[in-house]
């Protein structure tokens, strides 16, 4: 070959036929690297969402309640399943039905999307993208959350104030008791499936969500944090607080606690006049008065019966000595075992 050939440089058919044999492969190279990158919802933050449009519905509910409350009293509970039922409607009406998030779901940055649009493009590069719900699907879920929850609500009730279950019923009613019952396991059991399932994948917190095949899924990349840390750490505080208060409280109502405190007391004199006058566990001045015996001390016939009947060993709140009998001012001694 001259060398003229070869400073040349390759025409331009060679070039498009060079193009189109290794445009294929340039395809090829470039889907592999926009394959479908897999996506990790928290599961804390779809259960803290779902937990969230509760409170809403219950916090809707009770200020309707209070709009009533001048009414006839227990109105409202004859038709709590359709105020029930007309609350989510309302909060579906305004979310889902419009393409927005539920309160729950715009507090946690969470959105709705149709996964099997997703499926069959099979391409994602974030994992945020792809379409939210459908007609066809937000229809079915309120007909699934709303009206399901609805007509169960009320089978539920309709069958309870009929006595379906009652073996005295005819076999139409218990038949049809036992269909309820039987499809509530079902149900239950489906459920805790679901769940487990969830809690492996991040996918589909219950059965409504995997039949729709609606799935949560990041509103965006950037999530704003509307709680400061600070307010967080003061209510993580009050909380724990509380807590050990709750599981100190019993403990300081024991009578060893009281026994052990009471030599620290200020109120050292048990034969003071205010003693006398009342009783020591109702502090008001005992209409039949009885002593407590071997101390002596005046309390009420009720109090000291019944504190007496709750214990064997009940110890006199100012003395810490226990008390063996009773008797009335005045009267007899009698046995508080023996009563019993």
């Amino acid at each position: 070959m001259s060398s003229d050939n070869l400073s040349q440089p390759p025409s331009e058919d060679e070039w498009i036929q060079t193009c189109r044999r290794l445009l294929p492969q340039w395809q090829s190279v470039s889907l592999s690297h926009q394959s479908i990158i897999p996506i990790s919802i928290s599961r804390v933050n779809q259960f803290d969402a779902a937990r969230l449009d509760i409170e809403m519905s219950a916090m809707l509910k009770e200020q309707l309640v209070k709009v009533f409350s001048l009414m006839k009293p227990g109105m409202l509970f004859q038709y709590e399943p359709e105020l029930d039922a007309f609350l989510e409607f309302l909060i579906w009406r305004f979310s889902i039905w419009v393409d927005k998030p539920t309160p729950g779901n715009a507090l946690m940055n969470l959105r709705y999307r149709d996964e099997r649009a997703v499926e069959s493009r099979g391409k994602i590069r974030t994992g945020l993208e792809g379409p939210g719900l459908t007609i066809a699907q937000k229809f079915w879920y309120c007909v699934a959350t709303v009206g399901g929850q609805y007509l169960w609500a009320r089978l539920q009730s309709f069958s309870a104030f009929r006595r379906w279950g009652d073996s005295e019923q005819r076999p139409l009613a218990r038949r049809a008791w036992t269909l309820i019952q039987r499809f509530e396991g079902l149900y239950k059991a489906a459920s805790f499936v679901n769940l487990l399932v969830f809690l492996c994948t991040g996918r589909f917190r219950n059965l409504i969500e995997r039949v729709l095949r609606a799935r949560l899924v990041y509103g965006g990349p950037n999530m704003n944090r509307a709680v400061s840390f600070e307010y967080m750490n003061r209510q993580l505080v009050w909380n724990e607080f509380s807590e050990m208060l709750l599981l100190l409280l019993p403990l300081l109502n024991s009578s060893s606690i009281k026994k052990l405190l009471s030599p620290f007391s200020k109120d050292k004199s048990s034969n003071s006049t205010v003693d006398d006058d009342t009783c020591p566990i109702c502090q008001a001045t005992p209409t039949i008065p009885f002593l407590a015996l071997p101390c002596e001390h005046r309390y009420c016939y009720y109090c000291l019966r019944t504190r007496c009947a709750a214990t064997s060993s009940f110890r006199c709140p100012r003395c810490s000595e226990t008390v063996v009998a009773m008797q009335r001012l005045g009267g007899v001694a009698n046995n508080t075992k023996s009563k019993r």
